[in-house]
C-alpha cells in the first residue's frame, strides 16, 4: 500500500541544516495495522507528513497503492489523492463545535458532494456511538470525540488511514480502545492503518512495528 524509497529529509541548507530522516526505505502492507515509534523529536511525524503528501522528501521516492507521489507538481492533484485515498486522525479530534457528531462524520462527504447521513450514522455504529449521533461534541468524553474523529476520517471509505499521536490526551483505558478499533478495523476492512506514537502499548496490537531514531528506521515486529 505504501512504499518509501531511499526518502531523505533535511530540513534547512549549509552549516544550518538538520537531517531528521536519512536513507529510509520501507514497505507497508495492505490491510495491515503497522504503529511508527520512537521518542518525541525522532522524525515520526515528519515521516507521516511525507506519506500524506503534506511535506516533500528532500530526496527519494514514495508510492501509495502503487503511484508515486513525490512526482505530483500539482497540489491540485494532492489534494484529490488525499481526499480519495486517505483518512486523517490526529492528537487533536478538530470536530466542529456547533455540528452535531454525525454532521461532524458526514462532512468529508459533503466536501464531495455527496452527503449521506445514514452512511456516517453506520460508522458511528461501527464504533459503538450510534446513541450519540446526535449529540454536540461538547457532551462527549475525550475518548468518544477521538473514535468520532476516526469515524469522520474513514466516511470516505479510504484505503489508507493515516494517524498522529492519535492517543496523546486520552486514558490508558481510552488508548486500547482506540488501538483495538485500528487492529479490528484493519482486518475486517481491509484497511491500511499506520500510526505513529511514543506509547510503546500500541506494539502489542500491531501487525508491524517500526522504530524510528537517529533518522533511521528498525523494524522490531
Amino acid at each position: 500500500m505504501i512504499k518509501l524509497e531511499h526518502v531523505t529529509k533535511i530540513y534547512g541548507q549549509g552549516e544550518e541544516h538538520l537531517c531528521v530522516l536519512e536513507d529510509v526505505s520501507l514497505t507497508l502492507r495492505r490491510g495491515k495495522f503497522t504503529v511508527l515509534l520512537g521518542p518525541s523529536g525522532s522524525g515520526k511525524s515528519t515521516l507521516l507528513n511525507l506519506m500524506a503528501m503534506l511535506d516533500k522528501p528532500t530526496s527519494g521516492k514514495i508510492f501509495i497503492d502503487g503511484q508515486e507521489i513525490t512526482s505530483l507538481k500539482k497540489e491540485s492533484a494532492r489534494s484529490a489523492l488525499r481526499l480519495n485515498k486517505i483518512g486523517f486522525v490526529f492528537q487533536f479530534d478538530g470536530l466542529l463545535p456547533e455540528f452535531s457528531l454525525v454532521e461532524n462524520v458526514d462532512m468529508p462527504a459533503r466536501l464531495r458532494g455527496k452527503p449521506d447521513l445514514q452512511a456516517a450514522k453506520h460508522l458511528l455504529d461501527n464504533l459503538g456511538l450510534a446513541a450519540m449521533a446526535h449529540k454536540l461534541p461538547a457532551d462527549l468524553s475525550g475518548g468518544e470525540k477521538q473514535r468520532a474523529s476516526i469515524a469522520r476520517a474513514l466516511r470516505n471509505h479510504p484505503p489508507l488511514l493515516l494517524a498522529d499521536e492519535p492517543t496523546g490526551n486520552l486514558d490508558a483505558a481510552r488508548k486500547v480502545q482506540v488501538f483495538e478499533d485500528f487492529a479490528r478495523m484493519s482486518r475486517e476492512q481491509n484497511l491500511t492503518v499506520v500510526m505513529v506514537t511514543h506509547d510503546t502499548h500500541a506494539a502489542d496490537y500491531a501487525d508491524d512495528v517500526y522504530n524510528l531514531e537517529n533518522r533511521k528506521l528498525v523494524k522490531l515486529k
